[in-house]
């Protein structure tokens, strides 16, 4: 049964005319008394209208309507007849059915009757069921998958693609060590094809969050790669879309990673403020399950982690693990952070800091006598505190300042970059907490601390220009790639030279 029939079935019990669906309104129906009423409590958002007539439009007009945006057919509904006409306005679909009367096509026993009205009790039920996701019943979703997702998602793996991204109208296309590529074999996905797609991956409550906010974020376990996904879905001026990011099962190798002694020796801090930074996509995640891994083998405690979604399952080893999700085990960051102090944790891992609140819960937290790992946007070490501080109002950036030179331990900042041939690998920047910075920090003056990281190499101070300098010297990373990763691209060129590299911006090169 097509999901629009629900909304037709309504016409023919009230006797109506004509039928408007538009995006963003009510469906509203004409009587013939020439009233108009609305059929349903809340707006349809475009991407159901654009299911509602994905459902009935014919095969041989399905191409119109895709790349013409409009199509106009006869439909039969309960024995009663219908002209249905679709169009597309600025990317924004519509439905028009007019009710042409019983059906020259009689079903066994003569024409149907009209079901009768609705009583006003069961009406409202009626009008919320039909403004749910309207899409087929996806009961066994999961055992079933769906064949073109299987497909994108094994040539994505055979790859070694990071990225999956599916748009409206374009083919599909992967990140590839770092570079986006168009997968070969595979035509434009239309709006139908990539709901249905999508569908089959949600779970329920991801689902609904998409039909209702046009965005939804959920892991989904792709069992057959061995692997988990972090996904998004969007709806943007074209239509429906995702992005897939991959992640292992396994939990990554430290050696692997070249995660420095001073780095993994995080894991066994009793308590403070520790900060993975970088920009999206830097391998942050990465680092911080690394840690955590270490954290999980060589100790007997609590490990608590807030995040959205999960992204690396940690299994119980020497610690016991318990990892919530927002949305689905908390509301948020700051929620599930204030209960995490009622929870007798010893290690609190949070995957984002994104807001004043969390950040403030986070450093209280630490200063209480947690360990907490946490993530942030900045580009930098040093920019790291100052981004926390300035976060607060003015009158209690000394107090913030004060709590930051106690709590906080280190900062790691990273970025990826394409390594020589193939696959990436990640600079880092890594700033320890000594009681010489503390007191920069407890002071505001941080634009002393980079003099400060230069003078003390022997705590596992390492500035990012040092890292991306030393990559280039074991010829793991081009000198132009450097240039384009580094913050600050003057002292990189300074630290090139004072090196021995011949590096010349002109020509992008190192000189023969």
């Amino acid at each position: 049964m097509a999901q629009l029939d629900r909304l037709l079935s309504h016409v023919i019990a009230k006797a109506g005319l004509r039928l408007e669906v538009k995006a963003d309104r009510k469906p509203r129906l004409e009587l013939k008394s020439g009233e108009s009423v609305d059929l349903l409590p809340n707006p349809l958002p475009a991407v159901m209208v654009e299911v509602l007539a994905g459902d009935v439009v014919p095969p041989a007009l399905k191409d119109t309507w895709l790349n013409e945006g409009q199509a106009e057919f006869d439909y039969d509904q309960g024995g009663q007849a219908f002209r249905i006409r679709l169009s597309r306005f600025q990317d924004t679909p519509q439905i028009l059915a007019i009710h042409l009367g019983p059906s020259q096509k009689p079903l066994p026993g003569g024409l149907p009757e009209a079901p009768p009205p609705p009583k006003a009790a069961a009406l409202q039920p009626a009008a919320q069921e039909a403004s749910r996701p309207m899409a087929a019943p996806r009961p066994s979703r999961k055992s079933q998958g769906h064949p073109l997702a299987e497909r994108l998602l094994s040539t994505l793996l055979a790859k070694q693609g990071s990225d999956l991204h599916c748009t409206t109208h374009e083919p599909p296309l992967a990140r590839i060590h770092g570079d986006m590529q168009e997968l070969e074999g595979f035509g434009p996905l239309d709006p139908a094809t990539l709901l249905e797609m999508m569908e089959s991956l949600a779970t329920g409550p991801a689902w609904q969050r998409f039909q209702e906010h046009h965005d939804a974020d959920f892991a989904y376990p792709y069992e057959a790669g061995g692997c988990r996904l972090r996904v998004n879905y969007f709806q943007d001026r074209v239509g429906p879309g995702f992005v897939c990011r991959v992640i292992p099962n396994q939990l990554p190798d430290p050696d692997k990673l070249g995660l420095p002694d001073p780095v993994r020796r995080l894991a066994g801090l009793s308590k403070g403020l520790v900060l993975v930074t970088g920009p999206t996509g830097s391998g942050k995640s990465t680092t911080l399950a690394a840690i955590v891994d270490l954290a999980n083998q060589k100790r007997r405690d609590h490990i608590l982690t807030i995040e959205d979604p999960i992204e690396f399952v940690h299994p119980r080893k020497g610690c016991l693990v318990n990892q919530r999700e927002v949305g689905t085990h908390t509301d948020s960051f700051k929620s599930g952070l204030r209960a995490a102090l009622r929870e007798d944790p010893d290690i609190v891992m949070v995957g984002e800091m994104r807001d004043l609140e969390t950040i403030a819960i986070a450093l209280e937290t630490a200063v209480t006598g947690h360990l907490v790992f946490g993530t942030l946007h900045t580009s930098s070490a040093i920019g790291t505190v100052d981004r926390i501080v300035d976060q607060f109002p003015a009158d209690r950036q000394q107090q913030i300042r004060v709590m930051l030179a106690d709590a906080l331990k280190c900062v790691v900042s990273q970025t990826l970059l394409k390594r020589v041939g193939g696959g990436r690998i990640a600079a880092l920047e890594t700033l320890f907490i000594t009681p010489a910075i503390a007191n920069l920090i407890r002071e505001g003056k941080n634009f002393q601390i980079a003099s400060a990281m230069q003078t003390g190499r022997s705590y596992g101070q390492r500035l990012m220009n040092d890292a991306l300098v030393e990559l280039i010297k074991d010829r793991k990373v081009e000198a132009m790639e450097a240039y384009i990763r580094c913050p600050d691209k003057e002292s990189f060129i300074a630290a090139c030279k004072r090196a021995g590299i011949p590096f010349d911006l002109r020509i992008g090169e190192p000189e023969a």
